[in-house]
Parts: C-alpha cells; sequence; structure tokens
C-alpha cells in the first residue's frame, strides 16, 4: 500500500492510503481472460503491471495461442530463452522492457480483437484474432519500411507505432 501526503494552504496536512492493483494473469482463466483485463485496465493499474512485471507463463501461452513459436516469441520480446524459460520453470515475474513487451501485446490482442467485434462481416463470426495477429506481427508492412511490426515490439516507441497502425486498420486509414 502506498501513502500521499497532501498539503493545502492554511489546513493540516492529511494522509491518504492509496492502493493499486496490478493485473496478475491466470493460466486457469486463460490468455482471453487477460488481455479483456489488460484492455479494460485503467492507466494506474497498468502502470503498476509494467512495473511488477507479467507471469512468465503468459509468454508461453501467448505464444501457443498466436501460434507463434516460443523462441520467436522470446526474441520478439527482447528476452533471452534461457531467461525467459527460467521464469517460466520457477513461477516467476516477466519485469522489465520483456514484461512491458509482453503486455504490450496483451493490449495489441485487445485492439485486434476490438476489431473483429466491431466488424460486421460475416467473416468476422468465430474468426480467431489472436492467430491473425500473430501472422500480421510477421508479415512486413510497407508502412514499416517493409519491416515486420514483430520487431518493434520490444521498445515503448516500436510498440507504439505497431499499436498505431494496427488503429489505423481498425479505422479503415491503412489497407
Amino acid at each position: 500500500m502506498k501513502s500521499t501526503t497532501q498539503q493545502v494552504p492554511g489546513r493540516k496536512a492529511t494522509s491518504k492510503a492509496v492502493s493499486i492493483t496490478n493485473v496478475t494473469y491466470s493460466p486457469s482463466k486463460g490468455i482471453d481472460d487477460f488481455v479483456m483485463n489488460v484492455h479494460a485496465a485503467d492507466p494506474m493499474r497498468l502502470i503498476e503491471t509494467e512495473r511488477k512485471g507479467v507471469a512468465g507463463i503468459f509468454v508461453k501461452d501467448l505464444s501457443r495461442r498466436m501460434e507463434i513459436p516460443a523462441q520467436r516469441m522470446f526474441d520478439i520480446l527482447g528476452v533471452p530463452k534461457a531467461t525467459a524459460e527460467k521464469k517460466v520453470a520457477a513461477g516467476e515475474l516477466l519485469t522489465g522492457n520483456g514484461g512491458r513487451a509482453a503486455l504490450g501485446l496483451a493490449r495489441l490482442l485487445g485492439i485486434a480483437r476490438d476489431i473483429v467485434d466491431n466488424s460486421t462481416a460475416p467473416e468476422a463470426k468465430g474468426f480467431d484474432s489472436a492467430r491473425w495477429l500473430g501472422q500480421w506481427l510477421e508479415t512486413p508492412q510497407p508502412a514499416l519500411g517493409g519491416r515486420k511490426p514483430a520487431d518493434f515490439i520490444d521498445t515503448p516507441t516500436g510498440l507504439a507505432v505497431v499499436t498505431k497502425l494496427l488503429g489505423a486498420i481498425e479505422s479503415g486509414a491503412y489497407q
């Protein structure tokens, strides 16, 4: 629990306790539940999640769900395979840049799900947005100079570029 002190001129200082919980991944609830919670989380919960980290097993489960080999997923996140495997085996959190990138992938998956959910196309029913996102991340994009979106996920700025591009797809501004 974090405590903050507010000072108002002419008043005695007050102490207000603020507790912010992070978004956690539960393998029993699955990828979709985590993605939904990340997508709906307010910025303060996301910041706390970025600081604490993401369950290492989330990366393995996400790689299966997106049909991206685990080794490639580790590369996309900028995490050495040995580190990622150790975190998964020990049930530890993936922190730092790798954890933030994993959380970013969850946010991208939330956007991809929104695209499908907002579509009126008959093909949208039963569409596997996770599998599609996995394929899209590995497809060179003209808007990225012919590079794959997956090549940008490991940095905050790169993730922002990919998020913007995915948003442009949803709005129809990018074909």
